[in-house]
């Protein structure tokens, strides 16, 4: 009897091990990017700011 107890205990103790160096070994996920900073380019739309306010001030001017 005493030496199933052994043996029982040992392959406890084994898998017990074995268990935790799976655990322990995975792979840290990449952390996460920061978000993109707040506010819009103003690129796209200059040009049609400077077509749209020469044609108000001219307008303006002629009345």
């Amino acid at each position: 009897m005493g030496y199933k107890i052994k043996k029982t205990k040992f392959f406890t103790l084994a898998i017990a091990l074995f268990l935790t160096c799976i655990l322990n070994g995975q792979i840290v996920p990449p952390p996460v990017p920061p978000p993109p900073p707040p506010g819009l380019p103003i690129d796209g739309g200059l040009f049609f700011l400077l077509v749209s306010g020469l044609i108000y001030g001219v307008r303006k001017i002629k009345k």
